[in-house]
């Protein structure tokens, strides 16, 4: 069997120097860096295992109109990929830049070289990230910059003047979580050098879609949206929401919406037929039951309304005309939708065998049956009009609410939830020589997934969950799987159960188990049947009393509380590994509640150091190591805060300090994870990231090797490898090989010129081939597959200086003799050599 050595780390160690007191006073003296910031860390490499069984939610897509076998893909959380090939591979482009959530890409017509991104998806779904701005890219997406915006965190769409490169118009739809911000139209002549805002309504109201006349680039359309959501609501319209139109290229803009519903209006989606530019659609969001589908033939000086269809403000509400037949018009929904009658009736396509939930489309004007969607579950492509699909399943773009590991020998397996794409199950590693494939990971529950639990004891016993408190037990030797829900008891108050609630088998116990809505309920046989242990734990606020943009809203408001949990439950739970009575529970309206007696009593904590009042609890974390210390990660970011809030106490919750130390100030906490043999090294997963302390929060140092720009919503720790796993929001599952090396970062360490870290022990075995071949065999590019860590023993070693070659000594010698004119020797063979 062939041994594998690899160098996993490379430090590079510089200690500041004593400043010298000759040194002019002009200049500013500059803070010594701690030893922390000094260190690189490029061997200590994330592992992507995947998995594109189901792949993720997709935002739109731009194909060269030169040529059609390459396409850029805009993901919801994962980034912008590419593929030159028709989808037979696919290549992220833009994981080292600010944003991983994507709104919309755009190619430049007169130069499809020239690649335009919007950041920040353009929906308003709970799980919606947020952006930086615009981006461009003149070489294809080799590299890219940052072209301003930065405060609109969603972009709606990018349009680039026909015939001008250095005009572009973009949608900002602005802020979700607040007001102000970059919001309206902006346009720049000069490239993206400069931005002027052409059109602004008020600090709520953007613009969600923008199409220009194909016959005068003059001729633009905006689609104004208001809308705002909260931890306790959505709101998806008001006054601002309207459509305006420009003649002169958005020098002035007016209202174009004689004819529309004389209410509230919502989102609105926009296409301009390129069959028949005079014709004109709109499908319009409207309080009061007053939704539809209108057409405009005399360009938008008036509209009609064709139909009662519409969708979902929150989550859709975008049409695509088709390229030759002016009647048809595509709605993204649930559920696929078109006209081939101008709007009057629309109907489903088929979808057999495809995934739900479509957000994009792309209809070849060549070849007009030829169709590319994106949808929650990826991409898919018909060539017959939808007759049939193929799905792109080399796309690892899943989106990780949490994560879990369980003790399967000899290797771990990795269960998660995701959004709208199952609870998953799969191999941290496999025993053949092609890695980790798609037909490795098995469906626990279906539905939108949370967070799973596996029995430490019996690998074989999973639970999973779906939305709202969706319990399921799953038998992983059989398939089998049996709801447990908990059921409200005679006379007891329906329960509010959160999208994503708490999970946890008993850190003491393997057949207990904790499930949490606005109560928390215990099971000592597995789930069959449950006991409430505590009252209603949270604040009780009347969530339709709570002021939103500015004041009460009506029941009747556009979309109102659509798409939201119920306000006032339990999203964050933790029982002491120390203590089975200790008991901590996180509410959504920013209340720690504390049990030291297994749920008989309990404290109740709500003002936390720094945190502003009711904000969400995102993790409660008791610690392995002390009994009364416990950790809280609250995030903030549903009101427009992005500030990464992470605490500690050290009295079992009664006081709380701030660790988040020198932690982004853009980034909100979603997680945290504790060593089980360091106490001080701590994890946390951020909104762009994944960061270490070695000295309990004094000092965070990101992880970044092998980690693109993405969300790490939940931590896992599988202590028997000591490896780090990490559940992201759009790029699926990363592992971190044996991260024991972290447990000895010292200045100590550093300073000696060498050193070897303990070595695990490594697994001796036969690689199997059952597809005949290594790696993807005879099965092509396309087939999917993630890597699996080397096989042996894996030494992890540090050098504080550079390793140079007997030929870089030589060549470096021979350069100083050049310099000073002198011979240069000619070289021994030992030299050489």
């Amino acid at each position: 069997m062939k041994r594998w050595t690899l160098l996993l780390l490379a430090f590079a160690v510089a200690f500041p120097l004593v400043l010298s007191a000759q040194k002019s006073k002009d200049k500013p003296r500059e803070e010594p860096k701690h030893w922390l910031d000094t260190l690189a860390l490029p061997g200590l490499k994330f592992r992507s295992i995947g998995p594109a069984l189901t792949s993720g939610r997709i935002s739109d897509i731009a194909v060269h109109p030169q040529r059609p076998e390459v396409w850029y893909v805009a993901t919801a959380s994962g980034g912008v990929w590419k593929t030159v090939n028709n989808g037979t591979t696919f290549e992220p482009i833009f994981d080292g830049q600010g944003s991983y959530s994507i709104g919309c890409v755009t190619l430049d017509p007169s130069n499809p070289n020239v690649v335009w991104v919007g950041t920040g998806e353009n929906n308003n779904q709970r799980s919606v990230g947020y952006g930086d701005g615009v981006y461009k890219s003149e070489d294809g997406g080799k590299s890219w910059q940052h072209m301003g915006l930065k405060n609109s965190e969603h972009i709606g769409k990018i349009i680039v003047h026909p015939e001008n490169s250095d005009i572009v118009f973009v949608a900002a739809i602005g802020p979700l979580w607040s007001s102000g911000g970059e919001r309206g139209v902006y346009k720049t002549t000069d490239g993206g050098k400069t931005w002027e805002a052409v059109l602004t309504i008020d600090e709520h109201t953007g613009v969600t879609d923008l199409v220009m006349d194909p016959r005068d680039p003059d001729v633009l359309y905006a689609a104004a949206f208001q809308r705002r959501r909260h931890v306790f609501t959505y709101l998806g319209g008001g006054p601002g929401s309207t459509i305006y139109k420009t003649r002169d290229g958005g020098q002035t803009w007016q209202k174009a919406n004689k004819g529309l519903p004389n209410v509230e209006l919502g989102r609105i989606g926009l296409a301009i037929s390129p069959a028949d530019p005079e014709i004109l659609y709109a499908i319009v969001e409207a309080a009061q039951g007053k939704s539809g589908f209108y057409r405009s033939t005399d360009r938008g000086a008036s509209w009609e309304k064709r139909s009662s269809y519409s969708t979902s403000g929150n989550y859709y509400q975008e049409i695509v005309a088709h390229p030759t037949d002016p009647d048809i018009v595509f709605a993204m929904d649930t559920w696929l939708h078109w006209t081939t009658d101008g709007g009057k009736t629309f109907t489903q396509v088929n979808e057999q065998w495809k995934h739900v939930d479509n957000h994009c489309l792309y209809v070849d004007p060549q070849h007009p049956d030829h169709w590319i969607v994106g949808c929650d579950g990826g991409l898919y492509e018909t060539w017959d009009g939808a007759q049939t699909w193929d799905f792109k399943a080399n796309l690892p773009v899943t989106q990780f609410y949490k994560v879990a590991v369980d003790n399967s020998e000899p290797f771990y397996y990795v269960y998660g939830g995701t959004q709208d794409n199952f609870s998953l199950g799969g191999p941290s590693r496999t025993r053949n020589q092609h890695g980790i494939m798609n037909s490795d990971w098995f469906v626990t529950q279906g539905g939108d997934g949370f967070e799973s639990a596996i029995d430490p004891d019996n690998p074989n016993i999973v639970y999973a969950q779906f939305q709202y408190g969706g319990l399921t037990r799953y038998d992983r030797a059989s398939g089998e799987s049996t709801g447990i829900q908990p059921k409200p008891r005679e006379g007891e108050d329906a329960y509010r159960w959160n999208w994503d609630a708490p999970l946890l088998v008993s850190h003491h116990k393997s057949t207990r188990l904790y499930f949490a809505a606005n109560k928390l309920f215990r099971s000592d046989d597995r789930g069959d049947t449950w006991e409430v242990i505590s009252p209603d734990l949270t604040r009780q606020i009347d969530r339709n009393q709570l002021p939103v943009m500015g004041r009460i809203q009506s029941i009747d408001a556009v979309a109102k509380n659509r798409s939201t949990s119920p306000y006032g439950t339990i999203v964050a739970f933790d029982e002491s590994p120390l203590d089975p009575n200790l008991l901590y529970v996180g509410t959504d309206d920013g209340l720690v509640q504390i049990s030291e007696d297994g749920g008989k009593s309990w404290h109740r904590i709500e003002h936390f150091p720094g945190v502003p009042d009711t904000t969400y609890v995102n993790m409660l974390l008791a610690s392995r190591h002390d009994p009364n210390r416990v950790y809280a990660c609250f995030n903030n970011h549903k009101r427009g805060d992005f500030k990464p809030y992470v605490l500690r106490s050290d009295d079992r919750g009664r006081t709380w300090t701030s660790i988040a130390g020198n932690l982004p100030e853009r980034g909100s906490a979603y997680s945290i994870a504790e060593d089980h043999e360091d106490p001080e090294l701590l994890f946390v997963g951020t909104e762009f990231g994944c960061f270490f302390t070695p000295n309990g929060g004094e000092r965070w140092k990101q992880l970044k090797a092998g980690l693109p720009t993405i969300a790490v919503r939940d931590i896992a720790i599988q202590r028997r490898e000591n490896d780090l796993v990490l559940g992201t929001f759009g790029r699926g599952f990363y592992i971190l090989d044996d991260y024991s090396p972290l447990r000895h970062l010292e200045p100590e360490t550093l300073a000696r010129d060498a050193e070897i870290f303990p070595i695990k022990d490594g697994l001796v075995y036969i690689e199997a081939t059952p597809l005949g071949l290594r790696g993807k065999a005879f099965q092509g590019h396309s087939f999917y597959t993630a890597p699996n860590p080397p096989v042996g023993a894996v030494f992890t070693w540090y050098l504080r200086d550079e390793i140079k070659t007997l030929r870089e000594q030589r060549r470096e010698r021979e350069k100083k003799l050049i310099e000073q004119g002198k011979d240069v020797p000619f070289p021994s063979y030992e030299a050489y050599a």
